[in-house]
């Protein structure tokens, strides 16, 4: 989410679940929150009572949330940017923009290059041939200062906010009808409620998920979204943000502490190869500030990342060897996400795969080559608390699964692990809280924590090459490994390690006479990280989480002053326990709230106090810093300068698979920068054969691949469906509960048709387009029937940037089957 800033935009919400009590308009984008969320739906439901908050769902379906929502509007699958950028015209048109957050806190008033424009759907710098983009002209002009030029009169027709008026200046009500089926005047009714919070006294909330996510373009529908709350001026406030919901109890937890094949703990990077030494790698992170006067905090990334490093290596990590920067490895491609893995997998390059808690036979988009990938390994290693599809993928199921199961030679270990229930630890939420919790029952059988079967495994491995050595051993054999147990590492002193302790004695800055942490105590917070090698860390966004005083992941106090929603002494909110990120950005510029009921913080004229803790320096005078400092600007970005590989601005790009060509360049299929393999680039099918636009989905009574091992939730949800119009089955003779074959370029399902109203055919482009909705959970193993779902069917594509697969528009067909087929 590169509006905001280069740290928290990979799926944390800007604000808290309880927080959205505070809001006046929820806008359900890309999600389904009262199905897919129903615990957090209650704050909407909150808002909805208390303040007579207003609900608005775009989506594909009248799904549960938008039968309590106040408005309803239909959108074609893939086409939520041409939405986004409709809505951010009309605002522009009717001037519903904070005028005065909009020029001080964001971008506008940069100048751009000259050489940046863009024409037939794409921007300058395209290379057809490398599918990719030279971003030299995506920047500010830069002065003889050394400073970014601007224009705060917003006159210049090279200013960020001109720039802007000039690229949606397509997306008129007219063209967002054309493109995403949703009617005119539906879509005019939401823009006029979207505005009404232009004002500060008035405030929307964005909720998203994987329905924005999972898109070849997901990224730029989330910076959609973001650009529209800054001209709204509704980040850092209570009650708005953008508030991604996470899918899993600690998915927010896995990207914070870096199980990214690209991310150390803390959103910090693995250096690429073409930075081969510590002076490199940090000159291209500690950005330096782009305005006078402006705080880029990121000059902070030294700290954080020797802090890393000297709780990883401990005293091997030293100033004189970069602090052992020689051990990181050293990235030859952007990342090895799943897409690239599989893709290795099935071309032989991979021989062992260690499968972590997780079902990919079932996740991972075209089942088939998933399959094929499986089948090349030598071993395959399964941790998971139940019997997975993926353990079992060389089984053969029939026409659920037909393989060879012969010809398969790959060795299958699974070992038992305990699930969440009966761990300890700390589960991260969508709002960035850290909760501590305990084991609530006794692991079954044979099945240990994964830390004890992880440290058993790395026990060995270190033992190894203790005993034989290696091309390279030394970032394994200097490996700090500090616990009790060396085998059997507890929660807690993973928990203190991540929070970081002082190494040396830890002094003040502004006071160099002032001790702020003594060697072997816990640190509290992040500010008190050094690069000196006096500190070390895990995850320097969780430090402050277990201090000298304890865990403050376990506190349960429930006191919520002045009814803010923040609940400060509730568990731990990274970073420093702050509720709501940039909140600065609720006071004008001389630190007065936007809108005094709904305060945060205040600026008293000697330093900041509240109801949360500022996201700046308590002292630092509010006309000194802007409330963006993650951004070297200071400022939020209406325009990015090449973060984002597929554009400054958002461009409305159709699916991989889409009914209808690109309307600004027939010739670009899909976005022209995602993820595509050379084995996949000819597997995307046409509107020809495959008329039907498919989009995937999960259910409340199923909790991914877990529950359908659950005899009661199978009973609630038995039997693999899908959902059509009435209008699809009465084209098809399609009746209700009859048995359908759905089938896409890449494989077939069989499933019974839920014939519903909650789906209407759309005209786009002129020509009627059927939506199918395919849920999924179902496979070969656990007490619910037979059946597999979307990903037999999905495209092998992933987003430009993060390379989330796209689950949320293909294109299918679809035909009534008497009977399944016996294999």
């Amino acid at each position: 989410m590169s509006s905001l800033g280069p740290t928290f935009g990979r799926g944390a919400m800007t604000n808290s679940w309880t927080d959205i009590k505070n809001t006046d308009l929820v806008i359900v984008m890309g999600g389904n929150a009262a199905e897919a969320h129903p615990c957090g739906f209650k704050w909407v439901t909150e808002a909805k009572a208390h303040r007579g908050a207003k609900l608005i769902v775009v989506d594909p379906r009248y799904n549960r949330t938008a039968s309590v929502s106040d408005f309803y509007a239909p959108i074609r699958p893939g086409s939520d940017i041409a939405f986004l950028m409709g809505v951010i015209r009309w605002c522009i048109e009717n001037d519903k923009v904070q005028w005065d957050y909009v020029k001080n806190f964001t971008n506008a008033s940069y100048l751009i290059k000259d050489e940046f424009g863009w024409s037939d759907g794409l921007f300058t710098g395209y290379d057809e041939e490398k599918r990719d983009y030279d971003k030299a002209s995506w920047d500010y002009k830069i002065g003889d200062d050394g400073f970014a030029q601007v224009d705060t009169t917003l006159q210049d027709p090279r200013c960020v906010w001109n720039l802007l008026k000039a690229h949606v200046d397509v997306y008129t009500p007219e063209f967002v009808e054309r493109i995403c089926g949703t009617p005119k005047d539906k879509f005019l009714h939401i823009c006029e409620m979207i505005g009404e919070c232009s004002t500060p006294t008035k405030t929307m909330t964005s909720m998203y998920a994987l329905g924005w996510t999972q898109h070849s373009k997901g990224s730029q529908n989330i910076r959609g979204m973001a650009m529209l709350q800054l001209i709204l001026g509704n980040i850092g406030v209570r009650g708005g943000g953008m508030n991604a919901l996470r899918g899993h109890s600690n998915i927010q937890g896995l990207t914070d502490i870096g199980l990214m094949s690209n991310l150390i703990p803390g959103y910090l990077n693995i250096p690429t190869e073409k930075e081969t030494d510590w002076e490199t790698y940090l000159s291209t992170r500690t950005f330096k500030p782009l305005r006078p006067n402006q705080t880029s905090y990121w000059q902070n990334y030294p700290n954080f990342m020797v802090s890393f490093m000297k709780a990883m290596w401990g005293d091997t990590a030293t100033e004189e060897n970069d602090w052992a920067y020689h051990y990181l490895p050293k990235l030859d491609v952007p990342n090895y996400d799943i897409l690239r893995m599989f893709e290795l997998m099935k071309h032989g390059q991979i021989n062992y795969y260690f499968c972590q808690g997780f079902n990919p036979l079932l996740s991972f988009p075209n089942r088939g080559k998933v399959t094929d990938a499986l089948s090349k390994l030598k071993m395959l290693v399964v941790m998971d608390p139940l019997e997975t599809e993926t353990a079992h993928f060389w089984e053969n199921h029939g026409i659920h699964n037909d393989v060879d199961t012969a010809s398969i030679q790959t060795e299958v270990l699974e070992l038992p692990t305990t699930c969440f229930a009966e761990d300890e630890g700390a589960l991260v939420n969508s709002g960035r809280w850290l909760q501590w919790h305990w084991p609530g029952a006794t692991p079954p059988g044979e099945a240990k924590h994964d830390t004890w079967i992880m440290a058993q495994i790395w026990t060995r491995v270190r033992q190894l090459y203790l005993d034989e050595g290696g091309v390279f051993p030394d970032p394994i054999v200097n490996l700090n490994w500090e616990y009790a147990d060396p085998g059997d590492p507890k929660a807690d002193e993973l928990a203190r390690e991540m929070n970081g302790r002082a190494l040396g004695t830890v002094y003040d800055p502004a006071d160099p006479t002032k001790v702020l942490a003594d060697p072997g105590k816990q640190l509290s917070s992040f500010g008190q990280l050094r690069a000196d090698g006096s500190t070390m860390a895990g995850c320097w966004i969780y430090t402050g989480s277990w201090t000298e005083d304890g865990n403050m992941m376990a506190r349960r106090d429930n006191n919520d002053p002045d009814s803010t929603g923040a609940y400060q002494n509730w568990a731990f909110s990274w970073p420093a326990n702050r509720r709501i990120l940039y909140n600065r950005a609720s006071c004008d510029l001389q630190g007065k709230p936007w809108d005094p009921s709904r305060k945060l913080i205040e600026w008293t004229g000697e330093k900041w106090e509240g109801y949360d803790v500022p996201d700046i320096a308590p002292t630092a005078k509010p006309e000194d810093v802007g409330p963006f400092i993650m951004n070297p600007e200071g400022a939020s970005r209406l325009f990015t300068r090449g973060m984002m590989r597929d554009g400054p601005f958002p461009i409305h790009m159709e699916p991989f698979e889409s009914p209808i060509a690109n309307v600004f360049n027939p010739k670009i299929k899909g976005n022209p920068v995602a993820r595509v393999f050379a084995d996949d680039a000819e597997d995307f099918a046409t509107s020809e054969e495959f008329p039907l636009v498919a989009t995937s989905y999960r259910l409340t009574e199923h909790f991914h691949y877990w529950t359908k091992h659950n005899p009661v939730n199978a009973t609630l949800q038995p039997q693999f469906f899908v959902e059509i119009s009435e209008e699809l089955a009465a084209e098809r003779g399609i009746s209700l509960g009859g048995r359908v074959r759905v089938w896409s370029k890449r494989g077939e399902v069989w499933a019974k048709a839920v014939v519903t109203k909650r789906i209407r055919p759309l005209t786009v482009d002129g020509k009627t387009v059927h939506v199918v909705g395919i849920p999924l959970h179902w496979g070969f193993m656990g007490a619910a029937k037979k059946g597999f779902g979307p990903n037999s069917l999905t495209p092998f594509v992933g987003d430009a940037n993060v390379e989330t697969p796209e689950f949320k528009a293909f294109l299918v067909n679809i035909e009534p089957a008497a009977e399944e087929p016996v294999a």
